[in-house]
């Protein structure tokens, strides 16, 4: 079992984020490896004068091409790169570079691979007969991907209980959450224009209940690190 070495940097007054794909980042024809990643491109990192790296793909997903967005197994490290062990290397690795790491975790949907993805788990409470929305509001008709039903107690408490399981167990510093615009509106923003006019996000096309679980998110995040950097994409 891994043992962290290193403390986690100081939260800096500007941070300056370095995207990564960790699989991508090599230079052969192949998917690269977490210690590559680290032994490697970490270096460089540091020396362009970024403080952060953020990466991406790493719960684990069946299908590659999705850049890591259709998550089939939330509490798996995606396992074409190494083991759990090489990815907490990894991190390990930044903070001794004084590097900060986040994750992009994909809270807005998931894959819709019933064998080994979510789909078709039973949570047992009643009405609310899976992790999911039922009908049309469970699917994404542009991601072809399932649709958390936030106000599901066993969803918060998974999706909740999943951020504090990357944060503890492999000394992320924080995350970049994915989609979220699809999260806050019952259209996903699918054809919409934001023109700023206050309607456009306060309306009943906004999702409570996904608003609360992003609230309850940044309040847990917080609370177990205060320095925490949390990031949300809103496009």
């Amino acid at each position: 079992r891994y043992v962290f070495k290193h403390p986690r940097p100081p939260k800096p007054d500007a941070p300056r984020i370095y995207e990564a794909h960790v699989g991508m980042s090599g230079e052969e024809p192949e998917v690269s490896t977490y210690r590559e990643f680290a032994d490697n491109v970490l270096p460089r990192i540091r020396a362009n004068n970024y403080n952060t790296v953020q990466l991406m793909a790493i719960m684990e997903h069946s299908y590659y091409a999705s850049f890591g967005y259709h998550v089939t197994n939330f509490f798996a490290v995606s396992s074409r790169s190494g083991t759990p062990e090489d990815l907490k290397y990894l991190v390990d690795k930044a903070h001794s570079l004084g590097l900060r790491v986040l994750m992009d975790v994909v809270h807005s949907h998931a894959s819709n691979n019933v064998t080994d993805g979510l789909n078709g788990y039973d949570v047992g409470q009643n009405t609310h007969e899976s992790y999911f929305h039922t009908g049309d509001r469970g699917y994404h008709k542009l991601w072809d991907s399932r649709l958390f039903n936030y106000a599901n107690w066993e969803v918060l408490r998974f999706l909740l209980s999943n951020l504090r399981y990357w944060m503890d167990e492999f000394m992320f510093d924080g995350f970049r959450f994915d989609g979220v615009t699809s999260m806050l509106y019952h259209h996903h923003g699918i054809n919409k224009g934001f023109t700023g006019n206050y309607k456009e996000y306060f309306s009943l096309d906004t999702d409570v209940d996904a608003i609360v679980y992003m609230m309850l998110a940044n309040h847990l995040m917080h609370k177990l690190l205060p320095e925490a950097t949390i990031v949300a994409e809103d496009v």
